[in-house]
């Protein structure tokens, strides 16, 4: 088993939507008639205001979460001397197979090249447990104080940390 993680390419973005479609509702954390599911199918809005990566098992695309930084239009919670992922998704079909750590692991370590950037962060919907798992095993943090409400929704993300 091979895991490579690189930046997207428009040649991916179909893999991409439906990797992230399927993470989220086969998984039970949204409906499908529900708007976010649109958001989260706008890989070409997401590559053009974030950096979209991906992972790939064996030559082929398994995961994938965008980055970005304080102030940019896809940035949730992200301050000064923060990466921010987002939307991080695997394929149903191969979670649990160390794809998602991997592509964790590959935007931890970029962060760590980045000048004046001393943290990563995230926000994650209180049901994904095994996401919350995996971040806790790579060192994340939960910081309560930064936890926020969708808005107009009632749904609440929880933030996660990870000191650099």
């Amino acid at each position: 088993m091979s895991i490579t993680v690189r930046q997207a390419t428009e040649a991916d973005f179909d893999d991409i939507r439906r990797i992230t479609r399927d993470a989220y509702l086969s998984a039970g954390y949204l409906e499908a008639d529900d708007p976010y599911v649109k958001e989260l199918e706008n890989v070409e809005d997401r590559a053009a205001n974030a950096m979209v990566w991906v992972a790939e098992l064996d030559g082929r695309v398994a995961a994938s979460t965008a980055i970005t930084f304080a102030g940019q239009p896809y940035t949730d919670i992200a301050v000064e001397g923060e990466l921010e992922f987002r939307m991080l998704a695997v394929d149903p079909a191969l979670q649990r197979g160390g794809v998602g750590r991997a592509l964790v692991s590959a935007v931890v370590d970029y962060a760590r090249t980045l000048d004046g950037i001393h943290a990563v962060s995230l926000t994650s919907m209180t049901p994904m447990t095994r996401a919350h798992a995996l971040y806790r095993s790579m060192g994340f943090e939960r910081v309560p104080g930064r936890d926020w409400i969708v808005p107009n929704k009632d749904i609440l993300l929880w933030v996660f940390r990870l000191v650099l």
